[in-house]
């Protein structure tokens, strides 16, 4: 399925060499690129066998490293002062920290010159702007949106969720879709025990990141999901958590109705269905938003790629960031199934129509903005594992959700030191 539409990608891009004024008797010149379990990752080879097509004369040199070791190895490499030119950045909320070691080039200028609108990455790319210059641009990104199961609508007599709907009437809705008890038991939601399944929604609007000392916006999405926990529309905290249950199981085998989850479930559940592990009827609607926030605004994660400022070759790494993040680049990420960072109605339609893909997914993936679950700052990590501690404790109902917030307050000035 990943492999759909590449060769056809690819013939466009030689045509488009011609507008790109390739020039193939141009002396080779050579860029050394970074990236984790190549092989792995499909669409990263397509990616730069499309590039050297548009620029015949650059030849790329990837380094592969594994998964586990990339960000560790890649840290080595830049205090060694390595002379790879560019890199993808695994983990993005280390980026303020590689920053901060004055590793990565800026590339503000390179934007002006090339006239590339920063609003076309939906609010991410402003994400990477440190002492007013620009470390990196989003590569690809993930994001949350409402899953849902067709059949339990339909037996219902339920219409499917809009793409505008409140967390409100979310609620409701997964009060209406709960039926059935024990092992035969459907529940109207689905929030996994990930504290991003309630925080996030705190978040979503904007004007607040999990870097904040003092946390009362979390507070309307703990009562929600506590309500949803009481009335049995969700499955209980404490049940997932002491049973190993994972969000994917539980959709999957029908004993959900609706799932807010993130774009990297959309393979998982089409390979499921493909292998007949799975007979569900899925669709997916835009994540549902705070009342006082409009439609499309969601929260998710991003993988940025960046220039090393010890390269000898800014211009050529240029050349390659900007073909990644650029719209030919991202088409092929389109074509593997993941969400380049730079997203349109073009790429998103490539997306909705991958085979097994539910009808309506273009409109449902239309965003607005991203608001990014853990922002770039320092520290970022310790206060994610804090607030996750914290979350455990009141979902279990061991503390109130006053106790709960507070507790977050004072560790987070704690570990900031403010």
């Amino acid at each position: 399925m990943r492999k759909i539409n590449f060769v056809l990608g690819v013939l466009l891009i030689s045509v488009s060499c011609v507008f790109l004024a390739c020039q193939k008797n141009e002396e080779q010149v050579s860029i050394k690129v970074a990236h984790w379990d190549v092989t792995t990752h499909q669409y990263v080879t397509p990616l730069i066998e499309a590039f050297k097509l548009a620029y015949p004369n650059i030849s790329i040199e990837v380094i592969d490293i594994p998964s586990a070791d990339y960000t560790q190895r890649l840290t080595v490499m830049l205090n060694g002062g390595s002379d790879v030119d560019v890199f993808w950045i695994k983990d993005g909320d280390t980026t303020k920290s590689i920053a901060n070691r004055g590793q990565l080039a800026d590339l503000s200028n390179y934007v002006r010159q090339d006239k590339i609108n920063l609003n076309d990455f939906h609010g991410v790319a402003d994400r990477f702007i440190f002492d007013n210059k620009l470390t990196a641009l989003p590569a690809s990104t993930g994001y949350y949106v409402l899953y849902y199961n067709k059949d339990i609508f339909d037996n219902m007599g339920i219409p499917y969720p809009s793409n505008d709907m409140t967390w409100a009437e979310w609620e409701i809705l997964a009060g209406r879709l709960t039926s059935g008890s024990g092992n035969n038991k459907i529940y109207g939601g689905l929030l996994h025990t990930w504290q991003a399944c309630v925080q996030n929604w705190g978040i979503q609007d904007g004007r607040h990141t999990i870097m904040e000392t003092e946390y009362s916006f979390f507070r309307p999405y703990y009562e929600m999901a506590l309500r949803l926990q009481r009335s049995g529309h969700i499955m209980d905290y404490g049940t997932m958590r002491a049973g190993g249950l994972h969000y994917s199981s539980l959709f999957l085998r029908g004993s959900a109705a609706t799932l807010p989850m993130g774009t990297w479930f959309f393979t998982n559940v089409i390979e499921r269905i493909a292998n007949n592990e799975s007979n569900i009827r899925w669709g997916i609607s835009t994540l549902p938003h705070p009342s006082n926030t409009e439609r499309g605004w969601t929260v998710g994660s991003v993988t940025p790629i960046a220039m090393n400022q010890a390269s000898r070759n800014k211009d050529l790494a240029w050349k390659f960031i900007s073909f990644i993040t650029g719209i030919e680049g991202a088409k092929i990420y389109a074509s593997y199934g993941q969400f380049p960072g730079r997203t349109n109605d073009e790429t998103l339609n490539v997306i909705a129509s991958l085979p097994g893909m539910p009808e309506g997914s273009a409109q449902a993936l239309a965003v607005r903005n991203i608001a990014l679950d853990r922002p770039m700052e320092l520290k970022v990590g310790e206060i994610n594992q804090m607030l996750g501690e914290e979350h455990s404790l009141i979902m279990l109902g061991e503390i109130s959700i006053q106790r709960g917030l507070e507790n977050m307050a004072r560790r987070s000035r704690e570990i900031q030191g403010k």
